[in-house]
């Protein structure tokens, strides 16, 4: 039986990383070690993250101005270490309340000390819309504002196209979609990512962050683990690297430009997203809510609107070999995620058994 993995993290890997990863888990022909026992001061591993790096800002087309470091700790860590490099006394952070990821990082930054200001939440219609800028908005009051380009349990994107148009500094979670569409580096001040979803397996974490704002920063009371220029002054490595996380991103990010860069995996994601979400919008039995200007094109949320029926055909789909289609715990219904390395099989499977369920139904 054929199966599809729709988890939303860690999410489905390239079958050619699988492949190669397996071959050198082993034995390594660099130093005949395993990948994972190599150290991270070894010449081999600093080769392999000077590469990943020459990639990413090829990929992104990330200028010079801007730093590239890998760390530890997940996207959740970036919720502390963002404010406790750049949010000042004097001023404050400001927050548009999208969904579970922005909630968690204004709660991190409150737990800090950090003064937070929620500008807009769509939290009153379960975050099944995007919130907006207020017109009123002082840029020059807050350090930055924090946004979540794609908010993975609610299936909404601020695309490029609908980005917040603040004249401030701009700081992205980037986490659920980066490498799925194109985004203009330049239009923020900092963005990271959990590795987990389209750069590769969980324990790696990239930030992008222009350096003209790390140097205007005198931080006090910022433990070292916490302080990004220490980070990018080691090269990654000032403390023990996610070794084998590092490494098989890099191998994601070979895959990635083999396969035509992020232009191709944008091309690729429309089309897997917009075959689903058509099925969907035409079917009397399923619903997507979110609007089409902000849908997600990886994680497409949808349900029956009977949680209890969702559940028994997600069941269903597990037995069928679609695996992971639940939608989060605090949404309920069915989340597909469409990462980059999900296949258009894997649509037409789904769609083909969606459409089964509802015959039977």
């Amino acid at each position: 039986m054929k199966t599809y993995n729709f988890s939303a993290g860690p999410g489905v890997l390239p079958q050619e990383v699988i492949t190669q990863i397996k071959q050198e888990f082993e034995k390594n022909e660099f130093n005949q070690m395993s990948i994972v026992e190599i150290s991270h001061r070894s010449k081999q591993f600093q080769t392999i993250v000077a590469d990943a790096e020459k990639k990413l800002r090829t990929l992104m087309q990330i200028p010079d101005e801007y730093a590239v470091v890998f760390l530890q700790g997940g996207g959740s860590t970036q919720f502390e270490m963002i404010p406790l490099n750049f949010a000042t006394d004097h001023r404050h952070i400001a927050l548009l309340d999208s969904g579970n990821f922005a909630a968690k990082a204004a709660e991190a930054a409150n737990a800090l000390g950090r003064k937070v200001t929620v500008l807009s939440s769509t939290k009153n219609q379960h975050y099944q819309s995007l919130p907006l800028e207020p017109q009123a908005f002082d840029s020059n009051a807050y350090d930055y504002l924090h946004i979540v380009t794609n908010n993975t349990i609610e299936g909404t994107t601020f695309h490029q196209s609908n980005l917040p148009k603040t004249n401030g500094r701009l700081v992205a979670d980037m986490s659920s979609n980066i490498l799925a569409e194109p985004y203009d580096v330049t239009d923020f001040d900092a963005i990271f990512a959990g590795g987990q979803k389209n750069l590769g397996p969980a324990g790696v974490t990239v930030a992008i962050i222009k350096k003209s704002w790390l140097a205007e920063q005198n931080l006090t009371g910022v433990g070292p683990m916490m302080r990004y220029q220490n980070h990018i002054d080691k090269q990654s490595m000032y403390n023990t690297s996610p070794v084998f996380a590092i490494y098989a991103l890099n191998l994601v990010l070979d895959w990635v430009i083999q396969q035509g860069g992020v232009t191709e995996m944008y091309r690729r994601n429309l089309e897997k997203s917009q075959r689903l979400y058509t099925y969907l919008d035409q079917s009397d039995f399923y619903s997507a809510p979110v609007a089409q200007s902000e849908r997600s094109l990886t994680n497409i949320v949808f349900t029956t609107g009977d949680l209890k029926r969702d559940e028994a055909i997600a069941k269903r789909a597990t037995e069928a070999g679609l695996f992971n289609l639940n939608g989060h715990r605090s949404v309920g219904g069915f989340r597909a995620s469409l990462y980059n390395a999900q296949s258009i099989a894997a649509v037409d499977a789904l769609i083909t058994f969606l459409k089964k369920a509802e015959q039977e139904a």
